[in-house]
């Protein structure tokens, strides 16, 4: 069974999205999905998880970015 964690970081605005998604990756699974609002999140998600060895994909649909990340 693969559970998805989700970390809605919409509305919040830089560092919370990075401590937010820091916290939901101590359980260490293999994906998350990251819900966030502003381009610098999305940027600022993106680099912290591949620092992480995530894969991140990202879909955009108006203003709101989905990113999927996978180990």
């Amino acid at each position: 069974e693969c559970k998805m964690t989700t970390v809605d970081a919409k509305g919040y605005s830089c560092p919370e999205p990075v401590i937010m998604l820091r916290k939901a990756m101590a359980s260490k699974e293999a994906a998350y999905t990251v819900l966030v609002d502003n381009a610098a999140s999305k940027e600022n998600v993106t680099r912290y998880a591949e620092h992480e060895g995530y894969t991140v994909s990202i879909r955009e649909d108006g203003g709101e970015y989905t990113l999927s990340l996978k180990k």
